[in-house]
């Protein structure tokens, strides 16, 4: 008897260890399958069509030959239609200079007679003017009184007072600390590349001298920022997000750049809603870096997945292009030409999208009653395929890492359809991201954790003037004038008080 237990219970046993290299089999394979898909997916990225992805350096470099090349197949396509190219006329206010091209005889070749002017042709060429640069001297003549230059040992002597300057005793004038911040800021140059344009012109301005002034630029604007930032958190919509950013004075392996938006990327007429772009530096991607930033504010705040948002006391509104960038990670992975689960989400997201653009123009109160007729069905029927497969999903990650995304996300996804002041996503957010990803690519990092506040005061100038319409070099230039005074009017500085 004892020996029969013996046995069952080694039987037992056995079975269990089996169960447990069963598991260990099955856990090895959906690990191996997980780097497989991570490595297709990386490959897929690396060298195949992205429509989400931004166009690289490299592509950028051949722009010219692509283009040309583009145009020439499209005009020897024999289905393809002609277009004749329309030519934008130049503005009227660019400065004209007319050169007369005339005929010296004006005599008639046939009788002889005295031609007269029958009307004439016209066309305009544009033609670029190179920078100039000019030395402005700034003369103060000096006055004594001679009576009391005989009587006193003290002469007092009467002089101008020197002007505020945004550089203290540097020869920088705002103009020129305006070209530096805007080719920097705006354009993505980097500083020694500015020193040799310099230098092409016999100056010689080196790095450390521009970076220096770059510095003490961005703590005279200061005092700007955080009136904007005033101004941001009085708005009942807001857009955040973040991106790393590399800092080689630093002990933290990767800092980043937060940004917070409101209003629109441009102009829009009638919009009650000021277009402000603001960064933030943080040596931390933790929570109280948000916490601390929005300082208490309950209004609603479009973001990603990412948690640490979820620490605000805002109410928070879930971006739909980050969940439709899943699912297309996981269609990427079913292989060309075939359709799948994956398919079936994209096409119900790309209806609520479509809806988004058919009412875009629309009042606030338009955009609600459009959700709730056309975009709340859709959504029911996501939230149906959600229920129906979340749980049967296997062998695709991708996938099941997409319908996690979806459920989990659920609540704040559909959020946009409370209110018709809210977005479908956080693109605004994600698009004033990337003109400081785009510069980072030139750059590549920032030398110290001053140099990387300075970044985020100065993107933050540059980007709020490009929302507002204003061209960001003449913007910089009057903020600099008027921010190196005594008592600066901060409110006159404020974009949309600026007059364009």
């Amino acid at each position: 008897m004892k020996n029969e237990l013996a046995l069952k219970q080694r039987i037992a046993e056995l079975e269990s260890l089996l169960d447990y290299e069963r598991q260990l089999s099955l856990q090895k394979d959906a690990h191996i399958a997980a780097l497989e898909e991570r490595w297709r997916l990386a490959q897929q990225k690396q060298f195949g069509k992205s429509a989400e992805g931004f166009v690289g350096q490299g592509e950028l470099f051949n722009e010219v030959e692509e283009i040309v090349e583009a145009l020439k197949a499209e005009q020897q396509s024999a289905n393809a239609p002609r277009k004749k190219p329309i030519r934008k006329p130049l503005p009227t206010d660019l400065p004209r200079e007319q050169v007369i091209h005339d005929i010296e005889d004006k005599t008639c070749g046939c009788c002889g007679g005295e031609l007269h002017k029958m009307g004439e042709d016209k066309s305009e060429k544009l033609e670029f003017i190179p920078a100039q640069i000019k030395v402005i001297e700034h003369i103060r003549p000096k006055y004594a009184c001679r009576h009391c230059d005989k009587s006193s040992t003290h002469t007092p002597i009467k002089q101008a007072v020197m002007p505020a300057m945004p550089i203290n005793k540097g020869i920088a004038t705002a103009s020129l600390l305006a070209q530096l911040i805007t080719s920097k800021y705006q354009y993505g140059l980097p500083l020694y590349r500015q020193e040799a344009m310099f230098k092409q012109y016999g100056i010689e301005l080196s790095r450390q001298t521009m970076s220096s002034w770059i510095d003490k630029s961005a703590t005279r604007f200061a005092p700007l920022v955080e009136r904007l930032k005033d101004e941001l958190l009085k708005q009942s919509t807001l857009f955040a997000d973040e991106t790393p950013l590399k800092v080689v004075k630093s002990d933290k392996v990767n800092s980043y750049m937060w940004v917070y938006c409101s209003g629109q990327d441009s102009p829009v007429p009638n919009n009650s809603i000021p277009n402000i772009v603001l960064y933030d530096f943080h040596n931390s991607r933790a929570a109280t870096c948000v916490v601390d930033y929005l300082n208490g504010y309950k209004g609603y705040l479009h973001v990603d997945g990412y948690q640490a948002y979820g620490k605000t006391q805002a109410t928070l509104v879930g971006c739909w292009a980050h969940a439709r960038r899943k699912f297309i990670d996981a269609k990427k992975l079913q292989g060309k030409h075939k359709a799948g689960k994956a398919d079936v989400v994209l096409s119900l997201i790309q209806k609520l999208y479509g809806v988004e653009s058919r009412i875009k123009d629309k009042s606030i109160d338009e955009k609600y009653t459009a959700r709730q007729a056309d975009s709340l069905p859709i959504l029911n029927k996501l939230n149906t395929w959600l229920e129906q497969n979340q749980r049967q999903l296997v062998g695709n990650s991708k996938l099941i890492e997409a319908a996690n995304y979806l459920a989990n996300q659920w609540h704040k996804l559909i959020r946009y359809l409370d209110d018709g002041r809210l977005s479908i996503d956080n693109n605004r957010a994600e698009r004033a991201v990337k003109p400081f990803v785009i510069g980072r690519k030139n750059w590549l990092f920032s030398q110290t954790t001053n140099g990387a506040h300075a970044s985020a005061t100065l993107y933050s100038i540059v980007e709020t003037a490009k929302a507002n319409g204003l061209i960001p070099f003449d913007y910089v230039n009057a903020c600099l004038d008027e921010l190196c005074k005594p008592e600066p009017d901060i409110d006159s500085l404020l974009p949309w008080n600026v007059k364009k």
